[in-house]
């Protein structure tokens, strides 16, 4: 099948820009990006006029299936949040997460984004397959998942903040990530799921699980992934448990490097900063969360020019109960400009984050996150076309500024999975009344 999408702006991320030019794709792949118009043949021609093309975005940092508890412990610092969310979660079930992870990746791809990173570290007993949930949950949306098999081993009565009976054991959660490994990781570069390794947290997980974490991801050649100094209540409590900051904590363990990339890293000491930098340890942003939660902005501007890998994450529903991918591109120039100053991040640079910044996190970047030809066909449509937009004349200024626009196509692979702002795969509504039901289960048992 070779489609040609045409007569559109084209942000490529990786190199030149189109005031009107095409992207043409051949099965999965690009073939080629140009001004003007296309000539040759095509099986599909999506005239695209009045829109701007990019590189489908990339989801760095999620919690799926907390769409089905969004709106709860709604003034609560992330501490009080987690202590409040943590029992209610304890009653997930398959079914659940996947309701929620639906729900979850359908307003995902309904905001551009065509990969998603998936944090799952919730594994209550009796509460069936749950990576399973997940990846049948990517598929009937059609987006690409790299699912965080993530653990927590340190309850309350070792001074974590998981009720005990949402721990597992170490020995436990170091197998039931290799069996998702075994089960689910797919190497090829086209690849639609891949399996990384993510305890939860320093402050939810052993030293034992950390490290025999890191072991198992390098011997399966996976990524490793977890948060990481988001608060300035976990970095005293790293302090005063380790005597480190909680980066210097990771680097201890042999968890900065190109392998890894970590969510939040909201406090971080110039030496961090440097150290990230010089281990290509990657960065999820995540600043509506961030202002969500009340942790602070992340020093995204120096993260970038000491060399840091930095990506964009919407992170869970129930810290940011609006759960699109676009409107961080909005959020994370404007946070930066806040911390730093109004040259502190370009509306092109805070377009690389969800797109190229992230590629990089995933260690995708040759397959995604710029309009190559080679390149997997992950692309967005934007429409521009409306009043929202009218007598902006730079397009990219017109999405990263403006309100986010609607998608006239986002294709995965090359294949069709929004189109006019609806779903392609799966029925809205049906979606709509499954996390309903689900959301009442998880309330009515409070």
């Amino acid at each position: 099948m070779r489609t040609v999408v045409e007569n559109a702006a084209i942000a490529t991320v990786s190199g030149p820009e189109y005031r009107n030019g095409y992207v043409l794709i051949d099965g999965d792949r690009i073939s080629g990006v140009g001004g003007g118009a296309f000539r040759g043949e095509a099986d599909e021609r999506v005239d695209a006029g009045g829109c701007l093309v990019t590189p489908g975005l990339v989801n760095t940092h999620h919690h799926l299936y907390q769409w089905a508890t969004r709106g709860l412990a709604a003034d609560h610092t992330l501490f009080e949040w987690l202590v409040a969310l943590y029992p209610v979660w304890g009653r997930l079930d398959a079914e659940i997460t996947h309701a929620a992870a639906s729900a979850g990746m359908a307003r995902l791809a309904r905001t551009g984004c065509t990969t998603v990173a998936d944090h799952h570290y919730v594994f209550p007993s009796g509460g069936g397959d749950q990576v399973a949930a997940l990846a049948a949950a990517r598929a009937r949306i059609g987006v690409r998942l790299h699912l965080v098999r993530g653990s927590m081993d340190r309850g309350e009565s070792d001074g974590g903040l998981p009720p005990d009976r949402l721990v597992e054991s170490t020995e436990d959660a170091l197998l039931g990530t290799e069996a998702a490994i075994d089960r689910f990781h797919d190497p090829d570069p086209g690849a639609h799921l891949r399996i990384a390794v993510g305890p939860c947290s320093p402050f939810s997980v052993t030293e034992k699980l950390m490290t025999g974490a890191a072991d198992l991801a390098r011997r399966k050649g996976v990524r490793l992934h977890t948060h990481l100094a988001e608060t300035l209540d976990e970095q005293r409590q790293c302090l005063a448990e380790t005597g480190r900051t909680p980066a210097e904590y990771a680097d201890l363990l042999g968890w900065l490097g190109t392998d890894v990339w970590l969510a939040h890293t909201v406090h971080l000491a110039p030496d961090a900063i440097r150290r990230f930098g010089a281990t290509g340890t990657g960065s999820a942003h995540c600043p509506t969360s961030n202002g969500r939660l009340g942790t602070g902005i992340a020093p995204v501007r120096d993260l970038l020019d000491a060399g840091a890998p930095v990506g964009l994450g919407v992170d869970g529903a129930a810290s940011n109960e609006s759960g699109g991918l676009g409107e961080e591109l909005h959020q994370a120039l404007l946070q930066a400009r806040q911390r730093g100053g109004p040259t502190a991040l370009t509306t092109r640079e805070a377009l690389w984050l969800g797109t190229m910044g992230g590629a990089r996190c995933l260690g995708r970047e040759g397959e995604l996150g710029s309009l190559e030809p080679g390149k997997l066909a992950d692309l967005a449509v934007w429409d521009l076309s409306g009043l929202n937009y009218a007598g902006i004349d730079d397009p990219v200024a017109a999405l990263v500024l403006a309100a986010t626009p609607p998608l006239s196509r986002v294709f995965v692979g090359g294949k069709t999975v929004v189109e006019r702002g609806r779903l392609k795969l799966a029925d809205e509504s049906v979606l709509a009344r499954e996390l309903t039901a689900a959301s009442m289960r998880l309330r009515e048992d409070r």
